[in-house]
């Protein structure tokens, strides 16, 4: 599965800022527009990984896990 979110960049003199206005907190910069948007992804794998740990701290050892899709 592939999730897409917006990146919004722009150019702060010497570095380009990049954020995502899906996921708060997620911030990217770089020398250039392709260095800030992989930070920016990077960013965006943390936040949705620690996300998804946290909301599955105290899940009863006995309850079913099964995926969903999003399309």
């Amino acid at each position: 599965m592939k999730n897409e979110f917006t990146a919004i960049i722009e150019r702060d003199v010497e570095w380009y800022i990049a954020y995502c206005p899906e996921i708060p907190g997620a911030n990217g910069q770089g020398r250039t527009k392709a260095e800030a948007r992989k930070s920016l992804a990077e960013a965006i794998a943390l936040i949705l990984e620690d996300r998804r740990k946290d909301g599955l701290r105290g899940v009863p050892p006995g309850a079913v896990r099964e995926k969903v899709t999003v399309r």
